[in-house]
C-alpha cells in the first residue's frame, strides 16, 4: 500500500511538471523574440483569404482573415465586410501583443492595412517590401517604409491605428498612439495637426513642432527620418503623425521641438507621398 502511494504521488508530480502553463497576452512581452518577429512578421505581404470572422470599431474594421499564411487578424479603416467573403488585403505592417482598448482585446499578432487590395499587385508588393538598394530616392523611402516593422505597439486608449490609403509611404505611418504633447512657444509654433491643415500656406516656410518620436528610421539617404506625435491630427487621413528628416537621433519615445522647413505634398512617384514633410530639422530636448 505504502509503494503504491508512492508511485502516484511521483506520476502526480510528473504530471505536474510537465504540465503547460497558461500564460495570458497580457503578460506577453511587448517586443517578441526576434526569432518569433522574423517568423510571424508580415510586413510588406498581400494577404488573401476567407473572412472567418469580422468586427467594426473606432472608425476601424478589424477581420480575421484565413489566408496562405494561417489565420491572421487585420486591421482596416472601415469598410463593409461579411463573415464568408473572399478578400484581398493591401500590404501592411505587423504589430504584436497589440492591445485595442475600445475592444477590451489583445491580439497577438495583427497586421494594420491601408485596407481591400483593388488590383492583383504580387509583384509590386514584393518589390515595395526589398530593402533598399543603391542611391536612389525611391529606394530610400522603400527602406523608410520598411522601417515601420521596428516601430514600437501603440499604447492603450486612443486611436486604434492610423492607415492611409497607399502602400508606399503609408506603410511607415506608426499607428495613432495616445499621446498629450503641449504646442511649442514662440513664433513659428504649430501643432502636428496645424501642420496638415495649413500645409499649403505653410510649404517652405520654417516650422517649429513639439511631439514624441514614436519611430527613427535611422541613416536613410545620410537622414534620420522621424516620426513625431503630439495628440492632433487626424488619423484616419494619417494627419497625426509628421515625418520629419534630421542629421540628429534624439532616440525612440523622447519629447522634442524640432525647427526645420516644411514641404507640402510631397510626392517621390512610386506610391511615396507625403501630405506634409519637415526636412533638414534641428532638434531641441
Amino acid at each position: 500500500m505504502f509503494l503504491s502511494s508512492k508511485i502516484l504521488l511521483r506520476t502526480a508530480l510528473c504530471l505536474t511538471l510537465v504540465a503547460p502553463v497558461p500564460v495570458l497576452a497580457a503578460e506577453q512581452p511587448a517586443n517578441p523574440p526576434k526569432e518569433m518577429s522574423a517568423e510571424a512578421a508580415l510586413d510588406g505581404v498581400a494577404l488573401q483569404g476567407n473572412v472567418l470572422e469580422t468586427m467594426n470599431s473606432n472608425g476601424y474594421t478589424y477581420l480575421l482573415l484565413d489566408a496562405a499564411q494561417g489565420k491572421i487578424w487585420v486591421a482596416i479603416p472601415e469598410t463593409q465586410v461579411k463573415v464568408g467573403q473572399s478578400l484581398a488585403i493591401a500590404p501592411g505592417m505587423t504589430m504584436f501583443n497589440f492591445t485595442s482598448k475600445t475592444l477590451n482585446r489583445t491580439f497577438d499578432r495583427i497586421v494594420f492595412a491601408p485596407g481591400p487590395d483593388k488590383g492583383s499587385r504580387p509583384a509590386a508588393a514584393a518589390e515595395a517590401a526589398k530593402p533598399a538598394q543603391g542611391g536612389g530616392f525611391d529606394a530610400a523611402l522603400r527602406a523608410e517604409a520598411a522601417g515601420a516593422k521596428d516601430a514600437a505597439a501603440p499604447a492603450e486608449g486612443g486611436s486604434d491605428a492610423s492607415l492611409g490609403t497607399s502602400t508606399g509611404s503609408a506603410g511607415a505611418v506608426v499607428p495613432s498612439s495616445e499621446v498629450n504633447v503641449h504646442k511649442a512657444a514662440g513664433p513659428n509654433s504649430y501643432s502636428v495637426g496645424e501642420c496638415f491643415e495649413q500645409g499649403k500656406e505653410l510649404n517652405g516656410k520654417t516650422v517649429r513642432v513639439r511631439g514624441k518620436v514614436m519611430k527613427i528610421s535611422r541613416m536613410i539617404m545620410g537622414k534620420n527620418w522621424l516620426h513625431i506625435q503630439d495628440g492632433t491630427g487626424n488619423p484616419l487621413k494619417n494627419h497625426h503623425d509628421l515625418v520629419v528628416t534630421t542629421q540628429e537621433d534624439p532616440g525612440e519615445g523622447t519629447v522634442v521641438t524640432i525647427e526645420g522647413k516644411l514641404a507640402a505634398d510631397k510626392d517621390f512617384g512610386a506610391g511615396y507621398r507625403y501630405d506634409v514633410l519637415v526636412e533638414d530639422a534641428k532638434i531641441e530636448k
